[in-house]
Formats: C-alpha cells, structure tokens, sequence
C-alpha cells in the first residue's frame, strides 16, 4: 500500500525487465483496495504486465533513460489502466493475427491479442505509445 493507506493511482517505471515488479505490486495494490475477484485480478494483472512490457521493450526499445508512465481510473463499474510509452509508436492494424495458421508458430502479436482478450476494451492512442485497457468490474 501507499502512504497512510493510500494506494497511489499512478506511477513511473524506468524501461527496464526489473521494473515489471513494480507493475506487479501496483495491481496487487488495486487488488487489494478494490477487492478485485480472482478471474478479474488474473485478466488485469497479465494485461498489465503485457501492456508494460511491450512498453519497455517495443516502445522504449529497453532505454533505461527512458521512463514508462501507468495511471489506473477507477470509477463505478470500470476499472481503465493508461500504460504510455515515450516511443514513436506503431501502427496496431498492421499486427498479424497470431491465430491465423500462417503465424501459429511465431511469438510476436501475442501481447496485444491476450490484451484484447482479457480486457474489456482496448484502445491504442498517440499513434499507438498509449493503451488503455479497460475492465468491467460488476
């Protein structure tokens, strides 16, 4: 938890593997403040950590001088996470359906497909270095 109880709504990770603890402990922290159930903490903590990830290692491309910022809005049903990155960007139409046979065996688009399916709703934004994801609660 945050201060005096307090659990912070926002941070700032430094585009590094190590940082994704930092990730983890935030949901953890929101888990424990909102009382997720355990199928909604399962979907948020692996977008989460999905989105933060391809942040640190497509968007910041690992520079550690560069910084990842997440914000999480809670308000009555809907839980959003805003994960920006300080990178160019990407074209998200342009990722290849993991699923189709052609791209079965290769591992890059899978991030962004498990993001879609467990969310409620994804949205890329500033040419694709923001994401929100958002969640229904009830």
């Amino acid at each position: 938890m945050g201060f005096s109880g307090f659990m912070r709504n926002y941070i700032e990770i430094r585009s590094t593997k190590d940082s994704l603890r930092i990730v983890e402990r935030f949901v953890d922290d929101a888990s424990e403040k909102y009382n997720f159930s355990e199928e909604i903490y399962g979907n948020i903590m692996i977008a989460a950590m999905e989105a933060a990830n391809n942040a640190i290692l497509h968007g910041n491309k690992n520079d550690a001088d560069k910084y990842v910022k997440i914000r999480l809005i809670k308000d009555k049903n809907d839980l959003s996470l805003v994960i920006k990155d300080q990178g160019n960007g990407f074209d998200y139409n342009s990722i290849p359906d993991p699923t189709s046979p052609e791209n079965i065996e290769k591992i890059s688009g899978r991030g962004i497909f498990l993001m879609e399916k467990l969310s409620d709703k994804i949205e890329f934004l500033d040419n694709g270095s923001l994401v929100r994801l958002t969640f229904r609660l009830k």
